[in-house]
């Protein structure tokens, strides 16, 4: 190494010291539907606002929040709002990031038209009460479609999940029987079918079996190219899941509420009726003065510049008055 190279080598490493280390990273773990966008987001903000890492764990919503309990990470994400004693158990505020809509997904080799479900018909084949694709109840609704006499293979998820506790939310308000036996759960007591790891877990299984059934978040049936149904809303309208539908449901909040209420079976013809906000679940204490500054600037700009992220990668933004409300929200969080 000549002299010149041992000098720019020496400055290296003096600047290098010279820097701040950081001595901590903020960790987040939360459900699989919001983790691409989240890593997308970690990316942004790092480049945008230097200081400690971030780091986001896709290991569903149930098993988040139970981490979130003995303080293994820094705040948690949930893709259902936990019940008002947990949340007071937790000590923690729920703070909207996005919105997401259930799909129930399909794979019946060469059908030629997507296929219309009706709540009941879904809570049925789920219940295993509907249990061929040639069903009456299922061709009256698909005239146009040559359906099989196949045996259907009903999917859903094994672990915990706010995707599942959407799902049969929904399936709790189309069945008085569902609501009953088994009601809205993230880990349901399912009393047929496979269960599959995630979304993509999912996804994948469907998209692996014929004449197979499941439920997904919609960004994860657009990236595995799956067929997903179209379903009927309150108003009696047969709704696909879009930008456009699922921004109709969310568009039905109310600032105050701040994302908080359910979206499902929202009003309006052209809502999708599997529809919910998705959560950061935020200590009310952070013992860390570091830590609450740098979640603070985060969580400012996932409200803000985030958002603007969001429809590029197929999910729906949360409407411009509820970020607004909770950006309000946030000013007020650590005082």
């Amino acid at each position: 190494m000549n002299i010149a190279h041992r000098i720019a080598a020496a400055l290296l490493l003096v600047c290098g010291l010279m820097q701040p280390q950081s001595q901590f990273t903020v960790i987040c773990a939360g459900g699989t539907f919001p983790d691409p966008i989240y890593q997308n987001w970690i990316i942004s903000f790092e480049t945008r606002i230097p200081g400690a890492p971030m780091m986001y764990r896709a290991v569903g919503s149930e098993r988040a929040i139970q981490e979130l309990k003995t303080r293994a990470v820094d705040f948690a994400a949930s893709d259902y709002p936990p019940a008002g004693q947990v949340q007071d158990e937790l000590g923690v505020c729920l703070i909207p990031t996005l919105v997401g809509a259930a799909v129930p997904v399909y794979n019946i080799p060469n059908l030629s038209v997507n296929l219309r479900f009706t709540p009941d018909v879904l809570a049925d084949i789920y219940l295993g009460k509907i249990t061929r694709w040639n069903d009456p109840r299922i061709a009256g609704l698909n005239r146009k479609a040559s359906l099989p006499a196949q045996m259907i293979t009903v999917v859903h998820r094994s672990d915990g999940s706010g995707t599942s506790y959407v799902w049969t939310e929904f399936l709790s308000q189309a069945s008085s029987h569902w609501k009953n036996a088994i009601g809205a759960s993230p880990m349901p007591s399912w009393p047929v079918g496979q269960g599959a790891q995630g979304n993509e877990g999912i996804a994948t299984f469907v998209s692996r079996t014929p004449f197979s059934v499941g439920y997904v978040e919609f960004i994860y049936a657009l990236r595995a190219h799956l067929e997903y149904g179209w379903v009927k809303n309150p108003a009696g309208a047969f709704v696909q899941a879009t930008i456009d539908s699922i921004t109709a449901a969310a568009s039905t909040a109310r600032p105050k509420d701040g994302g908080r209420i359910s979206i499902v079976n929202a009003p309006g013809r052209d809502a999708y009726p599997v529809a919910s906000f998705t959560w950061f679940l935020v200590p009310l204490k952070i013992e860390s003065e570091e830590k609450r500054q740098r979640l603070s600037e985060f969580l400012d700009w996932a409200l803000t510049k985030g958002q603007r992220e969001v429809a590029a990668l197929g999910y729906v933004p949360l409407p411009q008055a509820v970020a607004e409300q909770e950006r309000t929200n946030l000013t007020k969080l650590w005082k």
